[in-house]
């Protein structure tokens, strides 16, 4: 595997004690030009974790990795030269208001010293790649949301960075416009094949864009992996709860012998819940449904009440489990952080 970056054994204390453990023994490899989602829900520490990769936030134990580089060994110089191979974006924006869209780009490269002229070439390549040309001479209170946004991407992405950072970048936009945002990242991703890492609470963002993920919870890694392997089958109880957070009709119910069902388009045809209840001459209760498409492939799951008889309700898992479906026990209550 081709790491472009890295943590080793990384923990980050904050407090006049230090008993405030906001990272605690991370361990974590980046694969060069992938999408890698960080999620966790508020207080995880996401955006401590977020901050040491690009050394805004030193460890307080343990080693960040860039590029091969140990960052805690640089010299100032070299900090800072490594820095300019990593741009971050934010949940706010932060663009000068005084400036319009052009200066804007152009402003951190400039501070690089850039040529004016180059400058301003590669601001309207990047307007252009992200969709904003004709908004080149326009303040930032004359756009919207999302193409404040993207007027925040394309600055950060105009000197070519190795790594773009994403702190909830999608946060304060609406649905249609977090899509388009998060098709724009995709796009830049393929093009210059920038690694970007997104830090969200949302499986939904990370479900529509990202290659992996991990599941902070208190400052600990519950779980990484695959998106695709880890929205089938969670295994950790912090990764079922961001899967299932958003199901507004189960905290009411408390409900046992819940089962959770995940199913692909090659194995969505077969009319598989009705079949069961028919087979087995008992009903079952559907509490909730929903799809995700996840690499292109479009992915259905289910939350169903089985029967109380457990024996019945193990039938019915085999029965599931042998035409093709994932299927794992949940406790709602513990899933939702409501036990």
């Amino acid at each position: 595997m081709d790491s472009i970056i890295r943590f080793e054994n990384v923990s980050k204390s904050f407090g006049t004690n230090n008993d405030v453990h906001a990272l605690n023994n991370v361990n974590l490899d980046i694969e060069r030009g992938s999408i890698f989602g960080i999620i966790g829900m508020s207080g995880a520490g996401k955006s401590t974790l977020i901050r040491t990769l690009n050394f805004l936030e030193r460890p307080s134990s343990g080693t960040v990795f860039i590029d091969g580089d140990d960052l805690s060994k640089l010299s100032r110089e070299g900090l800072r030269k490594k820095r300019q191979e990593i741009a971050m974006i934010f949940q706010q924006f932060n663009l000068l208001m005084q400036k319009n869209v052009i200066q804007n780009i152009c402003l951190p490269m400039l501070a690089y010293k850039t040529q004016r002229a180059e400058a301003l070439k590669k601001a309207l390549e990047m307007l252009e790649v992200v969709g904003l040309s004709d908004k080149k001479d326009a303040y930032p209170s004359e756009l919207s949301g999302g193409q404040r946004q993207r007027v925040a991407i394309a600055r950060a992405i105009a000197y070519r960075p190795k790594i773009l950072l994403c702190d909830e970048a999608t946060s304060a936009l609406d649905p249609s416009t977090t899509e388009t945002i998060l098709d724009t990242l995709k796009e830049i991703n393929v093009k210059y094949g920038i690694t970007i890492v997104l830090i969200t609470h949302s499986m939904s963002v990370v479900e529509r864009i990202c290659d992996k993920v991990a599941i902070l919870d208190k400052g600990r890694i519950a779980e990484s992996g695959n998106v695709k392997e880890i929205f089938e089958n969670p295994k950790s109880v912090e990764g079922k709860r961001l899967i299932l957070n958003g199901v507004n009709i189960i905290p009411i119910m408390d409900t046992p012998n819940c089962v959770r069902i995940t199913f692909t388009e090659t194995s969505s045809f077969e009319p598989v819940i009705a079949n069961m209840a028919l087979t087995y001459r008992t009903p079952v209760n559907i509490l909730y449904a929903n799809t995700a498409t996840i690499g292109k492939i479009s992915y259905g799951e289910m939350i169903l009440q089985l029967p109380l008889d457990n024996g019945v309700s193990d039938q019915m898992i085999q029965y599931l489990r042998s035409r093709g479906h994932n299927v794992d026990r949940i406790n709602i209550r513990e899933a939702l952080g409501n036990a």
